[in-house]
């Protein structure tokens, strides 16, 4: 479980720092450059990862269990990660009316895919990985939304196609996860 544990410190740590240092990142982005930055952000965050996907492997090993969820809360969990995937695809295709009345699709999509899998699975670790992710993405929904105001962004709707481009690619790749890769790389198959 520690393995589990300072990975989700290092991941979601550097993934908070605009939620709770904004000042600090400012001064650092100053004195070591833009790219710099991005690239010791991006390390951090990587070492981050490497370390929960490891601790996660071995706490699913032995398992704490809290709670026996309902079969039904799996079937559940994979049709909720379909309007997950589609939002994380809708950050990414600029101008979607998707993004205009979120604002910030891609930690939307972190807090459904969180809640899904909170709902399905009963362990420890579990609880650990997704309620973390769930945690931390519903405050950074709040700071990101909070920092929008403060600078008066807006997010402009362009044409439905566009939104219709990040329909098609979320479900293609919902599919692909869903039906082939979570049973390859996680070892669940959700539909089998």
């Amino acid at each position: 479980m520690t393995m589990l544990i300072l990975g989700l410190i290092l991941f979601l740590g550097t993934h908070s720092v605009r939620i709770f240092a904004e000042d600090w990142r400012g001064r650092q982005i100053a004195r070591l450059g833009e790219q710099r930055w991005k690239g010791i952000h991006s390390l951090v965050s990587l070492a981050g990862f490497a370390l929960l996907v490891w601790g996660y492997g071995l706490a699913r090993a032995e398992p704490v269990l809290l709670w026996s969820p309902p079969v039904w809360t799996r079937h559940l969990a994979a049709l909720l990660t379909l309007p997950a995937f589609i939002l994380l695809v809708a950050a990414y295709v600029p101008g979607t009316r998707i993004k205009a009345a979120v604002k910030h699709p891609m930690v939307a999509g972190v807090k459904v895919w969180a809640f899904s899998h909170l709902i399905a699975n009963g362990t420890l670790a579990d609880v650990l990985l997704f309620g973390s992710f769930m945690v931390w993405a519903v405050v950074d929904y709040r700071s990101a939304k909070a920092r929008d105001r403060a600078a008066g962004i807006r997010y402009v709707a362009g044409p439905v196609s566009r939104d219709v481009l990040a329909v098609v690619i979320g479900l293609v790749a919902w599919a692909a996860f869903a039906l082939w890769l979570h049973g390859l790389l996680i070892g669940v198959r959700p539909f089998g």
